[in-house]
C-alpha cells in the first residue's frame, strides 16, 4: 500500500453512457431537463413543508430531509454527466473522482438509514399511536436524522480510507459516467479481486441491513393495518404504499449493484442512472400524488401566490 503515494495517474477517463454523438446530444437534453425537474421538485417540497404550518409534523420533517438528500445525491453525479455530453475528452481529476466516491457513499448511505427512520416513524404512528408524540418529538427526529448522516459519513470514510491508498499507475478508463468503487478498484495496480469483494460487501451489508429492517417495520405496519377500521386503514395504507414504493426504487438498484455477484456493464449503467437520477425524480411525484395533505398544502400555496399577485 506504500505505493499509493507514488500514484502517477492524475486523472481518469469516463467512457460515459454511449459513444454515439447523436445519442449524447439526445441524452444531454433529456438529463438536463430531468435534473431541472429533480432540483425544482425537491426544493418545492422543502419550501412547502417549511412554510405550511399544517405540515409541521415528524413525518414531513423527515420527508423534507429526504428531498434534500435526493437533490444532493443527484447533484453529485448528474451535472458532471451532463457537461461531459458536450466534451470529446470526458476526464475527471483524481481528486474529483475521490470526491464523487466520498459523496455518493456518504449521501447514499445516509439516505438508506433515513428511509429506515421514516419507516420507524410510520411504525410508531400506526402501531403505537398513543405514544407517538413522546416517541417522535422534534428532538428525537433531529437526533435520528443526525444519526443517519453520521452512519453515512462513517460508511463513506471506511471506503475512502482504503481507496485513497491504492496505487494507480496504468489503466485509467472507467466505463461509466461517474466514479464508483467497483470500477475504480479494478484500475489499481494490485490484485484487486479480493479487495473488490470486501468493499462491495461493506456497501452490501449496509444496504441489506437497512432493507431487512425496512421489511420488518412494514410487515408489522401492514399486519396492524389489517386489524384497523376501514377509514383509518385506507389512509395508513396510502401513506405506507408511497414509502414502500420509494424503498423498492432506491434499494433495488443498490442491492443489485453491490450484492449481486455478476457484473454486466449496460445493466450497471442503467441501475446507476436509476438510483442517481430516476429515484430522486420520482420521489417528489410519489409523495405528492399519493398524499392528500401535500395536495392540500399545494392548493393553499397556489391560493397564497395568486392572492399575493392580485395585491401587486
Amino acid at each position: 500500500m506504500d505505493k499509493g503515494n507514488l500514484s502517477i495517474v492524475s486523472e481518469f477517463v469516463l467512457l460515459g453512457l454511449c459513444h454515439s454523438w447523436n445519442m449524447q446530444v439526445l441524452f444531454l437534453i433529456i438529463f438536463f431537463m430531468l435534473y431541472l425537474i429533480i432540483v425544482s421538485g425537491n426544493v418545492f417540497i422543502m419550501i412547502l413543508i417549511i412554510t405550511d404550518s399544517h405540515l409541521h409534523s415528524p413525518m414531513y420533517f423527515l420527508l423534507a430531509n429526504l428531498s434534500f438528500v435526493d437533490m444532493w445525491l443527484s447533484s453529485v453525479t448528474t451535472p458532471k454527466m451532463i457537461t461531459d455530453f458536450l466534451r470529446e475528452n470526458k476526464t475527471i481529476s483524481f481528486g474529483g473522482c475521490m470526491c464523487q466516491i466520498l459523496y455518493v457513499h456518504f449521501v447514499g448511505g445516509g439516505e438508506m438509514v433515513l428511509l429506515v427512520v421514516m419507516a420507524y416513524d410510520r411504525y410508531v404512528a400506526i402501531c403505537k399511536p398513543l405514544h407517538y408524540s413522546a416517541m417522535m418529538s422534534l428532538q428525537k427526529c433531529t437526533s435520528l436524522v443526525v444519526t443517519s448522516w453520521s452512519i453515512g459519513f462513517v460508511h463513506a470514510m471506511s471506503q475512502m480510507a482504503v481507496i485513497v491508498q491504492l496505487p494507480f499507475c496504468g489503466p485509467r478508463e472507467i466505463d461509466s459516467f461517474f466514479c464508483d468503487i467497483p470500477l475504480v478498484i479494478k484500475l489499481a495496480c494490485i490484485d484487486s479481486y479480493s479487495l473488490g469483494i470486501l468493499m462491495n460487501a461493506d456497501s452490501g451489508v449496509l444496504a441489506m441491513t437497512c432493507f431487512i429492517l425496512l421489511l420488518i417495520s412494514y410487515t408489522y405496519i401492514l399486519l396492524t393495518i389489517r386489524q384497523s377500521t376501514k377509514t383509518g386503514a385506507s389512509k395508513a395504507l396510502s401513506t405506507c404504499t408511497a414509502h414502500i414504493t420509494v424503498v423498492v426504487l432506491f434499494f433495488g438498484p443498490c442491492i443489485f449493484i453491490y450484492v449481486w455477484p455478476l457484473s454486466i456493464t449496460w445493466v450497471d449503467k442503467f441501475l446507476a442512472v436509476f438510483y442517481s437520477v430516476i429515484t430522486p425524480l420520482l420521489n417528489p411525484a410519489i409523495y405528492t400524488l399519493r398524499n392528500k395533505e401535500i395536495k392540500d398544502a399545494m392548493k393553499r400555496f397556489r391560493s397564497y401566490c395568486m392572492h399575493y399577485k392580485g395585491n401587486i
